[in-house]
């Protein structure tokens, strides 16, 4: 019977204790950057992750890494994997400088006779007469150079 309960006592200081486990795991993670910021803790050998890793393959090293740790019995992965970057910004409409437009725009008007423009903050103000065939091509010019807005105050012959 002594014997029994000598070795029944041996074996169970022999157990690693959860404390030591967690340190373990933990000095183990640590030596990976990407898995240095999960949480271990341990309970009977069942060794909890909690945290965030940047994708899959890192979750599922932290666990295989886990389970390599002597004394641990099961690991329970709550780990999360962090959402993925923002889009980029959408691109950004440039508009062009009012010096450089008012220039684009006096030869994108000169082959249109009768036909007048200015340019006030970006702004193209188209005055005068124009064809109708004439039009879209004008209006094609115009709108090609980028500016705020076009005010077409034209008069169709």
């Amino acid at each position: 019977m002594a014997v029994a309960i000598t070795s029944t006592v041996s074996f169970i200081s022999c157990k690693p204790k959860d404390a030591d486990v967690k340190a373990a795991i933990e000095t183990k993670l640590s030596a990976k950057p990407d898995m240095a910021n999960a949480m271990v803790t341990v309970n009977d050998g069942v060794a909890t992750l909690a945290g965030e890793c940047k994708d899959a393959e890192c979750k599922a090293d932290c666990e295989n890494m886990t389970k390599e740790v002597k004394g641990v019995k099961s690991v329970v992965n709550n780990l999360t994997i962090a959402a993925p970057p923002p889009p980029p910004p959408a691109a950004t409409v440039t508009v062009t400088p009012d010096a450089s437009l008012t220039q684009a725009v006096t030869d994108a008007t000169k082959d249109f006779a009768g036909v007048a423009a200015t340019v006030n903050d970006g702004i193209v103000t188209l005055t005068g007469k124009i064809k109708k065939a004439d039009l879209p091509k004008l209006m094609q010019s115009i709108s090609a150079l980028k500016p705020k807005k076009i005010e077409n105050k034209l008069t169709i012959n």
